[in-house]
């Protein structure tokens, strides 16, 4: 079961967060062949392969050797390649805030600045410490960590304002400016919480404001092309990556996270007994819920994303009948899948203040 949430608390509570399924229906409904054409031609992409490798091109699998009309043939070969465009669109461009250029070379990584520390507050009181990223849509920009960061009834943790840290220089790192975002506006939560067929996702996503950051500021955020098409790119043992602050530690000079490997630990695109996450092995730590959970692309190349994001690390696993003087701890953890994100920030955009 999962045991407490993974921000860094002054005091560790036990904590028990629900699980949920994963968002339905994201999609246009498909037939079950066409849905495997697509998997097949995201899974070819995944690999490196160009579009005019699609299977349908081949003269066997043509009209005039398969018989079939030519509007059904047609129709098989655009579902491979929407597959394989799927995972060929562009980046997300990075930090188009106020008319910002485009960083240098190292600070292209979206695992180094895409990912920021967040500090929660109760007015000037220091509370917690955790992490999350930005996810960028529609030119929309948002900071996405989890849930329980915003609002934990269960220990009762209610900030009323978050701080997050922004570099301003790419060459030098050492320059960054601190960002003040309220969590309630009007006396209602100013954050978006995830929710699914079975209820509420430990996901939460708060749109931020761009006229009150710095027009020079280094961010590169996450976005849908970064999000996979179809659960069968990743099976169980696949290497993850989990960039985040564990226990509130980071390099202080340059103020970047550090970065977890990680396996996959169930089976990608299953629920987890029937929850919404999957299961990761890696050494985690408090400090780390928001964080994201990556998995490297097989193939780098221009107008391909560097990592996919597969998840957003919530919390521990654990045995409550675990003996803790003769039973180490399971080393597992749980994994929403970032498909919830699309769901989560549609919509019109709220009034910011």
């Amino acid at each position: 079961m999962p045991s407490r949430p993974d921000h860094h608390a002054p005091q560790e509570a036990e904590h028990v967060v629900d699980g949920a399924p994963p968002s339905e229906a994201l999609s246009i409904p498909l037939s079950a062949e066409h849905a495997e054409l697509q998997r097949q031609g995201a899974k070819a992409a995944a690999r490196g392969e160009a579009q005019d490798s699609n299977p349908l091109l081949d003269a066997i699998n043509q009209p005039d050797a398969t018989g079939e009309s030519e509007r059904v043939w047609s129709d098989r070969r655009d579902a491979w390649d929407r597959g394989h465009d799927s995972q060929q669109r562009p980046t997300v461009s990075p930090a188009r805030i106020a008319g910002g250029t485009a960083p240098i070379e190292h600070a292209q990584d979206e695992v180094l600045f895409g990912v920021t520390r967040v500090l929660t507050f109760d007015g000037r009181k220091g509370l917690t410490s955790a992490s999350g990223f930005f996810f960028e849509r529609d030119l929309r920009l948002f900071l996405v960590t989890s849930g329980h960061v915003f609002f934990d009834a269960a220990t009762g943790h209610a900030p009323d304002r978050v701080e997050i840290e922004l570099h301003t220089d790419s060459r030098d790192l050492t320059q960054l400016v601190t960002l003040s975002i309220l969590l309630h506006r009007d006396g209602l939560s100013a954050w978006s919480q995830a929710r699914d067929s079975a209820g509420e996702v430990d996901v939460a996503a708060l749109e931020i404001d761009r006229t009150a950051m710095p027009a020079d500021c280094v961010v590169r955020p996450f976005g849908p092309p970064h999000l996979p098409a179809g659960f069968d790119l990743f099976e169980v043992g696949d290497r993850l990556a989990i960039p985040g602050f564990p226990l509130g530690f980071f390099d202080t000079v340059h103020h970047l996270p550090v970065i977890r490997q990680a396996s996959v630990a169930s089976s990608y695109g299953v629920r987890f007994q029937g929850r919404g996450y999957f299961l990761t092995d890696a050494r985690m730590h408090r400090g780390c819920s928001g964080s994201p959970v990556l998995a490297r692309a097989s193939t780098v190349a221009p107008g391909r994303v560097r990592w996919y994001l597969v998840g957003v690390h919530s919390s521990r696993m654990d045995m409550v009948t675990r003996n803790t003087v003769l039973d180490e701890s399971l080393g597992l953890n749980c994994a929403w899948y970032a498909d919830v994100l699309i769901p989560l920030t549609a919509g019109s955009s709220r009034e910011l203040p």
